[in-house]
């Protein structure tokens, strides 16, 4: 079946990268010259998808405003001649029929994915995590997609993470099936102890989900932080049915983090053509100072 509908969760206060994002999304930090959601969406939009919806809170609306037209700007730019700007600013709010909904609550990715249901219907569907950019040949959730349905319900995209890590994230027990493919049939959202540890394999930023999600997640208690956790809800289809967890190529970039933040603005733009020369040589003249 073809994915043609992604969510993404972005309303997350970014309480790692306080004061910054008391009255700015974390979601809207540039990489060289596009937001963390742009790429996010560019990311999907490259796998195929068409629809995309993003939930955001109180608070958020530039990102509503980062993906509607602005004939202002528009007008500036095509009178001062400046049209290859004047393109870039208008295929931003042509990429995809993205459309916005609000988390009224914090209450928990779970509770925030289950705010797609009437968006969803009964199709599988992408979810791709606001403050986790991944930059790769192939689009990261495209690696998923093009795995969905063939081991199990749904696919989790993931990487290995520390001992000392993974209690920060949820740890899953996976078997290998071939390459980076595992067949996933347990999950534990951050584990307290190593002996709720399952594996060092954690879910990172992105999966496929079927819709029956839905029906599960309205009847999932609060779980780790008094929140509703969307891995909760996987797990009752990975022990019933299960899934496939699939260690997708490409580098992550964890956009709620200060360091994560450091380090993307670095990696790309020594990979952007308008300053990786430049960036380059202030790094080396730096690192002789260190």
């Amino acid at each position: 079946m073809k994915i043609t509908k992604a969510v993404i969760p972005a309303a997350g206060f970014g309480t790692r990268v306080l004061p910054a994002t008391k009255n700015f999304p974390k979601e809207m930090f540039p990489i060289v010259d596009k937001p963390t959601i742009q790429y996010i969406v560019e990311e999907a939009v490259a796998a195929g998808i068409t629809d995309i919806l993003i939930i955001t809170n109180r608070g958020k609306g530039l990102i509503e405003d980062h993906f509607d037209r602005s004939p202002e700007l528009e007008h500036i730019l095509e009178k001062s001649g400046k049209l290859d700007f004047l393109k870039c600013v208008q295929e931003i709010s042509e990429l995809a029929n993205i459309s916005f909904i609000r988390q009224k609550e914090m209450k928990g990715l779970g509770h925030a994915v289950l705010k797609a249901k009437q968006f969803v219907g009964n199709e599988p569907f992408a979810v791709l995590f606001g403050d986790g950019v991944i930059i790769s040949k192939q689009p990261a959730i495209k690696q998923l997609i093009d795995c969905y349905g063939e081991f199990g319900e749904g696919v989790v995209g993931v990487k290995k993470v520390s001992e000392e890590d993974i209690h920060k994230y949820g740890s899953l027990k996976v078997e290998n099936i071939h390459d980076n493919v595992f067949k996933c049939t347990d999950m534990k959202e951050k584990p307290k102890t190593k002996e709720e540890v399952l594996s060092l394999y954690s879910i990172i930023d992105r999966c496929v989900l079927p819709a029956e999600i839905f029906e599960i997640l309205e009847r999932t208690q609060p779980g780790a932080g008094g929140e509703i956790q969307l891995t909760d809800a996987m797990r009752e289809i990975a022990i019933t049915k299960g899934m496939t967890a699939v260690e997708f190529e490409g580098t992550r970039y964890d956009m709620g983090n200060k360091f994560g933040i450091l380090q993307a603005q670095i990696e790309v733009g020594l990979e952007h053509p308008e300053t990786k020369d430049q960036l380059r040589s202030y790094i080396k003249d730096l690192a002789e100072k260190l």
